[in-house]
């Protein structure tokens, strides 16, 4: 019994207490609540660790606190100090402002020299033309030009060799009457004598084709005379480099000669069975230059951007952004005949209306009191008869069918000149008996054969189809829209035409007509635009380099003095019109050979419309391209990626000091941004990765372009600028302003 109560002594005891993790005693010091080890014991050996990882990542997080918070107090103190920056260059800036503009004043002033010399070349080109007594008269002098026409109207010589010459002659006084109306200042050129000059032109336009009709006609009388012997018809060609003529007489009148080809233009047709069994004639008469379209559109000068700006905010004081869809549908619905006139120099308003009132060769589109009346009549009948809605609803269709058919010419252009195709009446042969020569008179003039489609049995028999030989002096780079001359509406229309066949390797295109028209191919004016580049260098002492590259062409122009010259059109890797390169002439002059030609690098009024650019504000992009013209004897610029995304009141090309070809680096350019009135050196470059605004370090602002780079140029530059002539000065400012290349590219 002793040794059961023993055993039990000895199981309470502390010390065996200590060894038993369920005991009391020790043990239970250590877990005050009662609570076993067994559960909880990992938590209480990982308690001081974890308090530890709490402490350590609380002072991670004010370590970041702070962090972030110096951060952001770094932010702020750059942006202080930026603004504080740009207030400094800001007031800098105004500082300088008008002494900068005066200097700038005094520099511009070689435009206005360049506009004297130019005003005293004129006159000294027309006291020289008075001292030769080369019969050739002055068109400017109503008394001389009227002369000249009188005497050619009654030279009875129809010759059609002799007409052409003549003829060349008459297209040098045209050609001089348009570059005076296109170049010459409003401030010196009275309405008057602008109205006189496009009346004379117009005259001279309508007596050469009358002189044309006529030799037609003597050429008719004659033809048995020229018969073929193989075919027993008539035929010739006579050819210049402003006109081709071709002429085909039906002698025979043989079926089989119903499909003939001028071979020596590869010009062709294929005419009605009916017009092949009479006594007909076909004559096609291809121009190379446009007398049939509206004289506005061989007559616009420089564009007058600072004008259409001035309008623009007058039409929309508020607002003057529009969307880009209700801009062109707006243009779309802009009459015709405003858009002549404001595409015309100033103060030549009246003279293309009145001008088409003179004019002989175009039918007067002017409804005289009579017709007006008549129709009034007709429409009040109709609307006492019917529904005035209705009626309004089925004018309205019948107009906007018809608008569909004329061309738009703020869109396209003719380009290649104009090819007359006409079916004439034969008139009375020469007869010889004897020894005499017959022929009966007829006093009616040049006979057009009465041909009506409508009157043939079969579709098949009235079908004409042309075959027209494209000129080499002229690029298509896409297959030609036809059209014809519509002498009532005063417009070309593309109805009445069908079966179009270009064929580019050939050069030729094929076409069915429904009668004999007058037709023109015309190309769209916007194919070249916009610009995928362009740059302008200096080449010498006043000689530049104007590139502009297209997604089609490369367009090279030398500047030399007060001139210009196509240097080369490379188009698929050949250079192509060789017949206008090489020469020199006026910026007017290029302009006008070039766009005949169809490679048309000149935007127009309206062709924000068609192109997909931003247009630029009038008083960044005249101003940038005057300053820019003063400095380019020793500045080179070029395009740039951003010059899009800088928005329409700024523009933003590349610029570099250009004295020596041979020291330019191709990553010397900067980018410059200028909006009229502050010019900056941008931080950005053509590789960022995003446009900003952000000014360059070392750079300030300042009222003008010239100024800013007077910061980094060299003395040899600036005296290179300085000493530079106001001529050609002038003539880069022309290129760069009918380009447009800070908004077109």
């Amino acid at each position: 019994m002793s040794r059961g109560r023993s055993g039990r002594g000895r199981a309470g005891n502390g010390t065996a207490g200590e060894r038993d993790p369920a005991g009391i005693g020790t043990a239970g010091e250590r877990d005050p609540a009662g609570i076993g080890h067994r559960g909880m014991g990992p938590k209480s050996k990982n308690k001081p660790g974890g308090k530890k990882a709490e402490k350590k990542e609380e002072e991670v997080k004010l370590n970041e606190g702070d962090e972030a918070e110096r951060e952001e107090a770094a932010r702020l103190e750059k942006e202080r100090l930026e603004r504080e920056r740009m207030a400094r260059l800001e007031a800098k800036y105004q500082e300088q402002k008008e002494s900068e503009l005066a200097e700038l004043n005094s520099l511009e002033q070689k435009f206005l020299s360049a506009q004297q010399w130019k005003m005293e070349y004129r006159e000294h080109e027309k006291w020289e033309h008075c001292l030769s007594c080369d019969g050739i008269p002055d068109p400017t002098v109503p008394q001389q030009i009227n002369t000249f026409m009188s005497l050619w109207r009654e030279d009875q010589d129809e010759d059609v060799q002799l007409v052409m010459e003549k003829g060349e002659q008459v297209l040098n006084l045209i050609e001089k009457l348009q570059l005076l109306l296109m170049d010459t200042p409003p401030n010196e050129m009275t309405a008057k004598e602008a109205v006189q000059y496009q009346e004379s032109i117009l005259e001279l336009q309508d007596l050469l084709h009358q002189k044309y009709n006529e030799a037609t006609q003597h050429l008719l009388k004659t033809a048995s005379m020229y018969e073929d012997s193989e075919t027993g018809n008539m035929q010739a060609v006579i050819k210049d480099k402003n006109v081709t003529f071709c002429i085909w007489v039906n002698l025979r009148k043989k079926v089989r000669s119903k499909t003939h080809v001028f071979s020596d233009a590869q010009h062709g047709f294929d005419v009605p069975k009916s017009l092949v069994l009479n006594s007909a004639a076909v004559r096609i008469l291809h121009t190379r230059y446009d007398h049939v379209s509206p004289l506005w559109l061989q007559c616009q000068g420089l564009p007058d951007l600072e004008a259409l700006e001035s309008k623009e905010l007058a039409e929309h004081p508020k607002d003057n952004a529009e969307e880009p869809g209700e801009e062109e549908k707006k243009a779309r619905e802009e009459p015709s005949v405003p858009a002549e006139e404001e595409t015309c120099p100033a103060g030549r308003k009246k003279s293309v209306v009145s001008l088409k009132e003179t004019s002989n060769n175009m039918e007067d589109v002017n409804e005289t009191e009579e017709e007006t009346e008549k129709k009034s009549e007709i429409l009040d009948r109709s609307s006492q008869e019917g529904d005035p809605l209705a009626q309004e609803e089925t004018r309205d269709k019948e107009e906007a069918a018809a608008a569909a058919n004329f061309v738009d010419l703020q869109r396209f252009m003719p380009v290649g000149g104009v090819f007359h195709i006409d079916a004439l009446q034969l008139p009375p042969q020469v007869v010889e008996v004897n020894d005499w020569t017959m022929v009966e008179l007829v006093d009616v003039g040049l006979e057009v054969y009465p041909y009506s489609p409508e009157e043939a049995e079969d579709a098949t028999e009235s079908i004409i189809q042309i075959t027209l030989g494209l000129p080499d002096s002229v690029v298509y780079f896409d297959s030609p829209v036809v059209a014809r001359w519509d002498p009532e509406a005063q417009q070309w229309r593309t109805d009445g035409i069908s079966n179009i066949k270009y064929e580019a390797q050939e050069k030729s295109i094929t076409f069915v007509m429904s009668g004999f028209y007058t037709v023109a191919l015309l190309q769209d004016a916007h194919l070249n635009m916009p610009y995928k580049a362009w740059e302008l260098q200096p080449t010498g002492v006043d000689e530049a380099l104007l590139v502009v590259t297209t997604d089609l062409a490369t367009i090279q122009i030398q500047i030399k003095g007060n001139q210009c010259m196509l240097s080369s059109v490379v188009v698929e890797e050949k250079d192509v019109l060789s017949h206008i390169t090489g020469q020199w002439m006026s910026p007017l002059a290029l302009r006008a050979a070039l766009k005949r030609a169809g490679v048309n690098i000149f935007p127009g009024e309206y062709s924000h419309n068609y192109v997909p650019v931003t247009r630029k504000a009038a008083l960044a992009e005249v101003k940038a391209c005057q300053q820019m013209a003063l400095v380019a004897p020793a500045f080179a610029f070029a395009s740039s990626r951003w010059n899009g995304a800088a928005g329409p009141e700024h523009v933003v090309f590349k610029v570099r000091e250009h004295l020596e070809a041979d020291s330019v680096q191709d990553n010397s350019w900067s980018l410059y941004m200028f909006n009229g009135q502050k010019a900056q050196k941008l931080k950005i470059t053509e590789t960022s990765e995003a446009f900003s605004e952000e000014i360059e370090e070392d750079s300030e602002f300042h009222s003008t372009l010239y100024h800013l780079l007077k910061d980094f140029a060299s003395k040899a530059a600036m005296d290179k600028v300085e000493g530079a002539s106001c001529l050609f000065m002038d003539v880069v400012y022309q290129l760069l302003l009918t380009t447009r290349v800070l908004t077109y590219s």
